[in-house]
Parts: C-alpha cells; structure tokens; sequence
C-alpha cells in the first residue's frame, strides 16, 4: 500500500497543466457573440459526443457508481438503460425541431413556440440555479475525497480547480469547454477502463469469480426486487429504466448545458450521431464501473480493506493505494476531470443562458456580439468565483441540511421543465397561458411531493412522469378554455411542433 506519492502529485499537476494549455490553445482564435456560446463550426460532432458523455457524467456518478455495486447490487445500474428510451425519443421528436428553428439556448424554444419572452426568462432562471447549485456540489464532493487520500488542502483543490475551468471558460468560449471536455472523457475513458482490467488481473479466479459473485450471491439483483409493479408510483426495475428514461430527456431536451452541444450545428445526421456515441459511452463507463464495483466486493473478501474505505470511497481508495505509482496519479487526475468538465460546460452554459436568455430578452436595445461575449466573459467569472465560495462553505461544515435540501430542489428542477417543452412539441392548442399555468401546477405538485408527501410513498423514478401528466392536464385544457373565451385561432410557428404544418 504505496498510497499517494510524489510522482502521482507530479502527474497530477502536469495534467492539470496540460489541460490548462489545451484550453487556452483553442482560445487563440478570438470568439464574439454567439460563436462565443456556439461554437465556431469547426469542433468535429465526435468531440460534441465525447463532450456530452463528460458533462453527464459527473464526479458524484465517478465515486458511487462503483460504490453501490460494492456494497450491494447492480440495481441503479438499470436507471442506464433510460437512455434507450430518452436517445430515440430525442432524435425522433426533438432534434429535427432544434435543427430547424437553428435555436441560440434551450428556452429559445420556449420563446418561439409560445410566443412568451417571460417563459424563456423562467426557464432560464430555474436553469441558472440549479447549475450554480450543481456546481458547487460537484467541486466540494470529489475534492473531500480527493483531500481525504492525497493530503492536499481540501479549499486549494476547490480553488484550483475553479480557477483553471474559470480561464479557459472565459477565455476561448464553447469551442476550449468543447476540446478540453474531450480530452478530459478520453482520460476518464481509459483510466477507468485499464482500472477494471488490472483489478480482474489481480483477483484470484479473475472475472470467473467475479461473475459468480453476480450470479451464485445476488449482487445483480437482489430476489425481492420486483422487475414490473402495477402501481407505477412504486419502485420497481420498469419504473426506474421509464423513470430514468424521462430523466435523462429532460437533461437532452430542457438543460441548457447538453442543449447548448446540439446548437454547434444543423446538420441532424451530425446530431443524430452525437447522441447515439454518447448513449454508447454512457452505458459502457457505466457498466464498467458496476464490474469494478463488483470486483471490489470479491478482491476485498480476498485482501485487507484500505484506509478511507467508505462506500462512495472505495474506488478512490483502490486507486490510491492498490494501483502501480503514476497510473494513481493519472486516475485521481480522472476524478479530478471529470468534474471540471462538468463545471467548465456549467460556466458556459450559464454565461450563455444569461446572456442570451436574460439580458438580451429584458435589454431595451439590441446587443452587439462584442457586448454579448463582455456579458458572457463577467457571468462565467463571477459564477465561478460564488460556485467556487459555494463549494468552500460545504466542504468547511455547517451546512448539511441546507446540502441535501438543495440537492433535492435540483432533482425537480429539469423534471418539471420537461413538461414544458412536451406540452409545446406534442400538442398544438397549448399557448402562453396554458404553458405558464402548467408550469405552475407542475411546480406546485413536484414539489408538494417531495417535501410533504410521506416518505416513500411516491418513487423518485415516478417524478419527471408525474410532471409531464400535469403539464398535459392542466396545459392541454387551460389553453382550449382560454382560447374559447378569447376567440383565439392562432396555430404555432412552423417547425415548432413535431407536427407537419
């Protein structure tokens, strides 16, 4: 047991250095206006693809991934297979229509199809706090555990790693966030991959053992675990693939900073062929972090436990203290990536909703893209900074109730936006009113449900279902009603139904 060494640190900064240089490499090209939040056209879709899998996959899915496999079954493994429910009804519904109307953010769309500044304002407003929030959590989370195995200063590791997303962020736009996403899913991809290989190299028996662990002692699933559950409130292996399925459409179709890699072009074979990569990757890195879990589970019946072998530790600690120096270096370096991939895109993606979904909306006057890049460049730095703040609070105590309460607010957030954007796309009666009415119901019941209802009564998988039924129900009528009362025949713009005009 080597633990952290000089030369792992070594690695670790030179990575961090590496990926500091690549950002500002791709910055040399001077970015204004919308190029700046979109892209200037030349990012390859496979880097777009490898872009969506980094900032999907955050530091909090790196580190308990492999721990609930550890520690019991491969049952949240099942919430992956949701993207084979969110990829095709994304490609089949969505992207043709972001294609078409060639959108600037998410709630561009809702500005268009509705005809309503004030509902792309909203949906920008609750996108705008739930990713500050998201990035707080997901610098303090890694960088304890980080802290806990390297010795390095908890709030020098959140600050580092803040500032060097904040330069390349601010300085090169979405194309540097674009190629330093790349090589940040790319190191992830393989470290994590060579991880589970020198792991079933070192069991005895290897992946034999390792799959009867699966197979003879229910670490797959477990006996009492129903598959289907006719209450669809309750959980079950269907409710969560449908769940997650919804889920995870919500982030392609209603979060901003997924949105955003689909704006880089029209072209929909390139669209189409980002989100099939990045589905592929998903359910891959996934399925080898469930194996690693696994793994663990017999290597450590096998030998003695590490020190900081708690759950969501238990991969960290392995990397620490069972792999050969450097390649330690090299995959802490992956946690390290994968969450400033997440914050970098979460500083741009917010810098652009502001920009382009606030200011611009609520500015009296046209802005130039000089000012539109200025306005992105003061939003991504001031973000970082308070996101940087944020994380340094949590990770100093004192704010536990706030941490969880926060984190379940985040959970509702793309949930209830979700209904929204069905409500627009799949019918063609729903108008402002009936959107903004729906928007509120939804709003009110999600949360009525997650902070009133018993506990576990209503499964978490069920909420993003719930919402689009109330959109739908309050949305569909509320706006026949209104129409009938104002006489109103208006039709959407084309392009922003799924429907042929």
């Amino acid at each position: 047991m080597q633990g952290f060494t000089i030369v792992d640190l070594i690695i670790l900064v030179v990575y961090l250095a590496a990926v500091l240089f690549a950002g500002l490499h791709f910055a040399k090209k001077e970015m204004k206006g919308k190029e700046y939040f979109k892209g200037d056209g030349t990012v390859p879709w496979w880097v777009t693809s490898v872009s969506i899998f980094a900032t999907l996959l955050s530091p909090i899915s790196f580190l308990s991934l492999a721990g609930n496999s550890y520690a019991g079954t491969w049952l949240m493994w099942f919430a992956q297979l949701g993207m084979l429910l969110a990829i095709p009804l994304t490609i089949r519904f969505f992207l043709p229509i972001y294609s078409k109307l060639d959108i600037d953010t998410a709630y561009h769309y809702l500005e268009l199809r509705f005809k309503s500044k004030g509902l792309r304002v909203l949906g920008a407003v609750m996108f705008i706090i739930y990713q500050v929030g998201r990035m707080s959590i997901i610098m303090y989370l890694p960088c304890m555990v980080l802290g806990s195995l390297t010795g390095i200063s908890v709030n020098l590791l959140i600050i580092i790693m803040g500032v060097i997303a904040i330069i390349y962020s601010y300085t090169g736009g979405l194309k540097s966030v674009l190629w330093t996403d790349f090589i940040q899913g790319s190191v992830l991809l393989i470290g994590v991959t060579f991880a589970l290989v020198f792991l079933l190299a070192h069991i005895d028996g290897g992946f034999g053992t390792v799959f009867a662990a699966l197979s003879g002692e229910g670490k797959f699933l477990a006996a009492d675990q129903p598959i289907f559950n006719p209450n669809l409130l309750k959980d079950s292996v269907f409710l969560m693939i449908v769940g997650a399925g919804f889920n995870t459409m919500g982030s392609y179709v209603s979060s901003q900073d997924i949105v955003q890699r689909f704006t880089t072009t029209t072209d929909t074979k390139k669209l189409n062929k980002m989100m099939l990569t990045n589905g592929a990757l998903s359910i891959f890195i996934a399925t080898v972090f469930y194996l690693i879990g696994t793994g663990l589970y017999v290597f450590y019946q096998q030998n003695a436990l590490p020190p900081a072998a708690a759950q969501d530790q238990i991969f960290a600690s392995y990397i620490a203290f069972e792999l050969p120096v450097g390649i330690t270096g090299l995959l802490l370096a992956a946690i390290y990536a994968a969450s400033q991939s997440t914050l970098s895109t979460g500083l741009n993606s917010v810098a652009a909703s502001w920009t382009l979904d606030i200011q611009a909306r609520l500015s009296k006057k046209e802005l130039s893209f000089e000012t539109q890049t200025k306005i992105g460049q003061y939003v991504s730095l001031i973000v970082g900074i308070f996101s940087i703040i944020v994380a340094m609070v949590l990770a100093n105590g004192g704010v536990k109730s706030a941490y969880e309460w926060f984190n379940g607010f985040m959970g509702l957030v793309l949930g209830i936006l979700i209904g929204t954007f069905i409500l627009g796309a799949f019918t063609k009666v729903a108008n402002t009113f009936g959107a903004t009415l729906a928007f509120i119901a939804a709003s009110a019941v999600m949360v009525g449900i997650k902070y009133f209802a018993p506990a576990g009564s209503i499964s978490i998988w069920s909420y993003s279902i719930i919402s689009i039924v109330v959109s739908l129900a309050v949305g569909v009528p509320a706006s026949m009603i209104w129409r009938s009362v104002k006489g109103d025949t208006a039709m959407p713009e084309p392009d922003t139904t799924i429907y042929k005009n």
